[in-house]
């Protein structure tokens, strides 16, 4: 009797302990089935991941390229441009040699030439030299016979730079220009102001938007004209005090090789005397010899052209001053320079009874030498000294 409720109450116990087990199998493989679907996703984000990654590191690499094409490209155009400038340059040139040869066939091949052609030509060159006479301002009658004597007036800045003072203006103010390369102009209320030991302090900065290359840059009347760095001939007009480009040029010819051989960073060098703003280059056509260019100022035009006989090798600077070309030479390791080369535009001067001219008392180069008409002085930037140099003068003869 006591074993049927005993066997009554197993069986539902062992049910129970069955089910159970049934569910726990179960609730197994769901978290086995989980955690494997789990383990498909990690691996599934981590090769997402690293494709990612790939794409980053393939993409960085594709831009590495397309930057590096770029720069070929902007490469290629610099020099494409350069080219075109030079090939421009050749045809202008090139047409004046033919304009030139076509005025000549005639009187070099016809042996009977007619005398009223003759007179002529001879009528169309004094005519041209009346032209260049006026433009010029015949009135400037004197020329250089000496260097008188030195002032250092102070020693600043690097081997290569450039100080002025504007002549066309009355004020007293100096410019300092430091460097081959810059972009920054210092003012300078006066020369005493520049003198003094703490002058960088005192000194107003003006940023230039473009830097000038070489040291053959020029202030006049408010304006600074100077190469503009990475250009081949292009000169840039610049408002000092408005501190903005007011006109741009380009120089035939100019820009391939430097205008003194011993100033290799100058491949433009501009001058201002008693006429206005001159510019100075070498071209290879010409064996190196320096080209005199006329400019107007105001308008940016070229208005003459002058081939001189003065060679730019062993040259380290130059200067114009009353219409005439002073080179002035030195010696690759450096010494006294001197002037053994003069050329005057107007043929006023007879350049070969004019003796060598040599600076006073001083051992080195210039970087830069500017005539200003105003005081009828030199200034000068030696190995990083600014320089003035007084100068005799006589009547052109």
């Amino acid at each position: 009797m006591v074993v049927f409720p005993l066997r009554f109450l197993l069986v539902p116990f062992l049910m129970n302990i069955l089910g159970a087990a049934q569910y726990m199998m179960q609730d197994a493989a769901l978290m086995n089935y989980i955690d494997q679907r789990l383990l498909s996703l990690e691996k599934r984000l981590e090769k997402c991941n690293q494709d990612i990654l790939d794409y980053v590191e393939e993409f960085r690499d594709f831009s590495k390229m397309v930057l590096s094409r770029l720069a070929g490209l902007n490469n290629y155009k610099a020099e494409v441009k350069n080219e075109v400038e030079n090939l421009l340059t050749r045809i202008e040139r090139a047409q004046r040699d033919i304009d030139y040869f076509g005025s000549i066939t005639s009187s070099k091949t016809c042996i009977d030439v007619h005398e009223d052609l003759v007179k002529q030509q001879l009528f169309e060159e004094a005519e041209e030299k009346k032209k260049l006479k006026l433009m010029l301002n015949a009135s400037c009658d004197h020329m250089l016979a000496g260097i008188k004597s030195l002032k250092v007036v102070k020693k600043t800045g690097d081997k290569h730079g450039s100080w002025m003072k504007d002549p066309g203006k009355k004020h007293t103010k100096i410019y300092l220009l430091n460097g081959s390369v810059n972009n920054v102009i210092s003012e300078f209320a006066n020369i005493m102001t520049f003198m003094e030991s703490n002058h960088t302090l005192n000194a107003r900065r003006v940023t230039l938007p473009f830097p000038w290359e070489g040291t053959g840059h020029i202030i006049y009347q408010g304006f600074l004209f100077y190469h503009r760095y990475g250009s081949l001939n292009e000169i840039v007009k610049f408002n000092i005090q408005k501190r903005n480009i007011t006109d741009q040029m380009l120089l035939p010819g100019a820009g391939r090789i430097p205008v003194y051989q011993l100033s290799p960073s100058t491949k433009i060098d501009l001058a201002i005397d008693e006429q206005g703003l001159w510019a100075l280059h070498a071209e290879p056509e010409t064996g190196g010899n320096i080209v005199i260019t006329k400019i107007n100022h105001i308008t940016m035009a070229v208005e003459h052209t002058w081939d001189t006989s003065c060679n730019s090798k062993d040259a380290e600077a130059a200067f114009i001053a009353c219409n005439t070309l002073y080179v002035v030479y030195n010696f690759p390791s450096g010494g006294t320079s001197r002037i053994q080369c003069v050329y005057d535009v107007l043929d006023a001067v007879n350049t070969y009874e004019i003796p060598v001219l040599h600076f006073p008392k001083r051992q080195g180069s210039h970087s830069t030498i500017h005539y200003n008409p105003k005081e009828k002085q030199l200034f000068a930037w030696g190995d990083g000294s600014q320089i003035i140099y007084k100068l005799y003068t006589k009547q052109k003869v």
